[in-house]
C-alpha cells in the first residue's frame, strides 16, 4: 500500500507503533526469562515503583502486563542481587520518571541528580542537609553502616515524639534518604517493601559506568530515549520519561529533529483532527509496516495505572480516546472509577477498567468495580480474550476465586463470569 507523501498516519497504525516499542503489541508471551525481563526494563527505560497493594505492586503489575505469569523473585535478583553479590545487578533504584527501577548501565546519567540534591537549594536535601545538626547526623549514619552493613530506617532507634503520618520521618530516615538522593548509599535490597541502605561502593558493580555527563547531555540523551520508548509523542511529552521541564525538553527535541535522529510526523487523532508528532528514525520501518497493516497490535492485557504508556501526558486522550486516573488519593466519595483501577487493552484499543482487591487468605480476586468504555459492546471475541488474561492475572496473584460486586454495563461482568 502507498502512502500519499505528507499525509498523515493512520490512528490504528500508530496505535501499534507505541504499543509495539512498549512491548504491548505482540500476542505471543515471550518465555518470561530473567533475560526476558533484562531486556523489557532495557526497552521501556525505567519500570515506576509504587508502595500500594490492592493486588501486586506497581512494578510487578508492569512486566506481567507484557510477559505474562514470571516469576517476580527474577525481578527482584535483579534489581539486588542474589545473596548480595554486587556482580548479579542489573538494575537499581533511584529518581527518574518518578521512583523507578533504572538499567544500571544508564547509572551515569543519574549522577547529575545526585549532584543537584548535594548543592541545589531549592531541594529539601539540601535544605535539611544545611540545617544545624544534620550534617553531622548523615555523617553518623553513614558510618554506622559503614560498620555494621547493610540496614533499614527501623534499625535506627527512635525516642522523639509520636509521628503523625507516614511522610513525617524519624531523623534517622531522613538522613538515609537525603544520602541517597546524592548517591552516597544506594537500595541494596527490601525487607517487606522496607529499604535497605547500604554504601554506593558496595552495592554499585565495579562494571558500570561512572563518568559524569553534563546537564545538557543528560537531557538530550533522555528526549531522544524517551520518543524511542514512547514509539510516537509530541516533543512536549518527551520530558515525561525524565520528568523535565516541557521547555527544557523542547530544544532538545528540535535539535534532534534538524539532526534527523527525530522525524516529524502527521497523525490522525481519535478526535478526527491531525495532530504533529515524533517518532525516532530507527522506529519510522516500524510506522511504515504498521500503516501498510503489516504490523498490528494483538495483545489483551491489564496495565498498571502508574504503566509508562500513560507517562506522555495527553496521549490517552490523544491516541485512545480514553483518560487514564488513578484515584487511590482521593477521598472516596471523590472517586468516579474506584481506588486502584486497572485498564484493560484489546488489540490496539483501551476498552475498559476495573478496580481490583486480591483478599490474599482466601486467595480470592474481588473486582469492586468493572467497566467496558461507552458505546462498545461486550461481543464473544473481547468476552475470550479478556476471561484469558483474567485467567492469567488470577494465576500470577495465586488466586483461585473471582468476585465482581458490580460491571457497568452488567452484562459485561455476567459474560466475563460465564467465560471464566
Amino acid at each position: 500500500m502507498s502512502r500519499p507523501s505528507r499525509a498523515p498516519y493512520p490512528l490504528p497504525a500508530v496505535r501499534a507503533v507505541a504499543l509495539h516499542c512498549q512491548g504491548l503489541a505482540a500476542p505471543d508471551n515471550p518465555v518470561p526469562t530473567p533475560e526476558a525481563i533484562q531486556q523489557l526494563v532495557d526497552r521501556l527505560g525505567c519500570v515506576q515503583i509504587d508502595t500500594l497493594q490492592k493486588v501486586q505492586r506497581s512494578q510487578y503489575i508492569v512486566l506481567w502486563s507484557r510477559l505474562g505469569t514470571y516469576d517476580p523473585a527474577d525481578f527482584d535478583r535483579l534489581i539486588y542481587g542474589d545473596g548480595g553479590a554486587a556482580t548479579d545487578r542489573q538494575f537499581f533504584e533511584y529518581w527518574l520518571h518518578a521512583a523507578c527501577i533504572i538499567p544500571l548501565r544508564e547509572f551515569r546519567y543519574r549522577l547529575p541528580r545526585m549532584r543537584r540534591y548535594r548543592s541545589e537549594s531549592g531541594h529539601w536535601t539540601w535544605r535539611w542537609a544545611s540545617e544545624a545538626n544534620n550534617a553531622e547526623l548523615m555523617a553518623g549514619v553513614k558510618a554506622r553502616i559503614e560498620r555494621e552493613g547493610p540496614l533499614r530506617a527501623a534499625d535506627f532507634e527512635y525516642d522523639g515524639p509520636q509521628r503523625q503520618s507516614w511522610w513525617d520521618w524519624k531523623p534517622a530516615k531522613h538522613a538515609l534518604e537525603a544520602l541517597y538522593n546524592r548517591g552516597e548509599l544506594m537500595i541494596a535490597g527490601r525487607e517487606r517493601f522496607q529499604r535497605i541502605y547500604d554504601l554506593r561502593e558496595r552495592v554499585l558493580p565495579e562494571w558500570v559506568d561512572v563518568a559524569e555527563p553534563t546537564l545538557e547531555e543528560v537531557q538530550r540523551y533522555y528526549v531522544e530515549r524517551a520518543v524511542k520508548a514512547f514509539g510516537v509523542c509530541q516533543p512536549a511529552q518527551a520530558a515525561d520519561l525524565e520528568y523535565m521541564k516541557r521547555s527544557e525538553a523542547r530544544p532538545h527535541a528540535d535539535t534532534l529533529i534538524r539532526e534527523g535522529t527525530l522525524v516529524e510526523i502527521a497523525v490522525e487523532l481519535t478526535d478526527g483532527r491531525t495532530g504533529s508528532f515524533v517518532i525516532h528514525r530507527d522506529n519510522l520501518p516500524l510506522l511504515e509496516r504498521a500503516a501498510d497493516g503489516d504490523l498490528t497490535a494483538g495483545r489483551t492485557t491489564f496495565l498498571s495505572p502508574f504503566d509508562s504508556l500513560f507517562w506522555p501526558k495527553g496521549r490517552d486522550r490523544q491516541f485512545w480516546g480514553f483518560e487514564q486516573a488513578l484515584e487511590a488519593y482521593k477521598r472516596p466519595a471523590d472517586r468516579i472509577w474506584g481506588y486502584f483501577c486497572l485498564p484493560i487493552l484489546y488489540r490496539d484499543r483501551l476498552v475498559g477498567r476495573f478496580d481490583p482487591t486480591l483478599e490474599r487468605k482466601s486467595r480470592t480476586l474481588r473486582l469492586h468495580a468493572l467497566y467496558l468504555e461507552s458505546g462498545l459492546m461486550p461481543d464473544e471475541a473481547l468476552i475470550v480474550a479478556v476471561a484469558a488474561t483474567m485467567r492469567d492475572f488470577m494465576r500470577f496473584h495465586q488466586a483461585s476465586d473471582l468476585v465482581i460486586e458490580r460491571s457497568e454495563p452488567a452484562e459485561f461482568g455476567l459474560q466475563l463470569q460465564r467465560a471464566l
